[in-house]
């Protein structure tokens, strides 16, 4: 055999797409497009970045086009039309989308909540307490969700919410339920199980602060305008003042940024009325939003969309950050040093025979005990 013969002309197209179609990491599929001419134009004739994509995150199938976007807004009539064109461009995008959804980045992607399916005091008791950190009490009051009072045990409740980006790969979800420390015996208020569901809305979402408030009032936005696309296993939950964690058994790509969280059955009675209620303190969505570098326009009927591509944006966000990380190390440096210099005023005062200061670093009110 000649050796410098091409091993795809050699082996035959079946069984080379068969050989490349077994990597796992779009880095090796731009790797070998990079080899040589012919080998570039195979990947991209064939569409490997977008078949690779699609065998590792299947919900990529919705996207019925992709666009690159160079500017904020895209020049009318400087889109090549040619087809080439458009499969060099899907390499790059499927390559670039593939890699990302790689990265193991976990952050909080809930940024608003849209409404509940029942609340019980409004807004003292509103979805919008689900969205801070727990730590019970907001001011001098207590800090949660809770729905209306119900005689069934079996009747469900809804909490639905945006995420940080139309785009997100989330892997897990953590639930708080809460506990009424301010009624008799301490009830816990949680669910016999949770089930989670993503998808996007029908309608628009950008709303003002005063259309928000009637939504959440009034509940307006009912299932009718939402679809969802995924459906999480169904999650048993324990009747504990924790934080309780549900893995997905896959990462899952979220498309339209929505998330509704299902509480399903009611295990607590409230001693003065009776009823079962349902009461969440908290609710987080660990995962990796896609934006800036990535976008959608929502779907059509069909269920199709359109994803688009920033690729200018790329060297922003890393940046961006950069910048959060410096300024997590700044604050933590500064923690650092503020603490030493309790720790060294602690042994001056105790050779000095004044008596130690008891300093703690993590109390917002910080007090000096002096001791005789």
């Amino acid at each position: 055999m000649d050796e410098s013969r091409d091993f795809i002309q050699w082996l035959g197209q079946d069984m080379s797409l068969k050989i490349l179609m077994s990597l796992e990491d779009p880095c090796d599929l731009v790797r070998i497009s990079c080899v040589s001419i012919s080998w570039h134009q195979f990947v991209i004739a064939n569409a490997l970045s977008k078949k690779l994509c699609l065998k590792m995150f299947p919900e990529v199938s919705c996207f019925d086009r992709v666009i690159e976007i160079k500017d904020t807004v895209e020049p009318a009539g400087t889109e090549d039309p040619s087809e080439w064109t458009y499969l060099e461009r899907e390499h790059r995008v499927y390559a670039f989308l593939t890699r990302n959804l790689m990265i193991s980045t976990r952050e909080n992607c809930i940024s608003d909540a849209i409404c509940a399916s029942s609340t019980d005091n409004y807004p003292d008791e509103s979805i919008i307490h689900t969205l801070e950190p727990s730590s019970d009490r907001i001011g001098h009051r207590a800090s949660y969700w809770s729905s209306k009072g119900e005689v069934n045990p079996s009747a469900p409740e809804t909490l639905i919410y945006r995420l940080a980006s139309e785009l997100c790969l989330i892997t897990e979800f953590h639930v708080h339920p809460f506990q009424a420390y301010f009624q008799f015996g301490f009830p816990i208020y949680s669910a016999k199980a949770v089930k989670f569901q993503m998808g996007y809305s029908k309608v628009p979402l950008d709303l003002d602060c005063e259309q928000r408030e009637e939504i959440l009032c009034t509940k307006d936005l009912l299932d009718d305008k939402f679809v969802w696309t995924y459906s999480s296993p169904e999650f048993p939950m324990a009747q504990e003042n924790c934080m309780q964690k549900f893995k997905l058994p896959e990462p899952v790509l979220c498309i339209g940024g929505i998330l509704r969280v299902e509480l399903l059955g009611r295990v607590q009675t409230q001693e003065m009325d009776g009823l079962y209620y349902m009461c969440i303190n908290h609710v987080q969505v660990i995962g990796r939003p896609l934006s800036p570098v990535f976008d959608v326009d929502m779907m059509n009927e069909g269920g199709k969309c359109m994803l688009k591509f920033y690729p200018e944006r790329i060297c922003k966000a890393v940046t961006a950050e950069i910048a959060e990380v410096e300024s997590s190390s700044r604050s933590h440096f500064h923690r650092l040093s503020e603490s030493i210099r309790g720790w060294e005023q602690l042994i001056l005062n105790t050779l000095r025979g004044t008596g130690p200061v008891v300093i703690d670093d993590y109390d917002s009110d910080v007090e000096y005990l002096d001791h005789e």
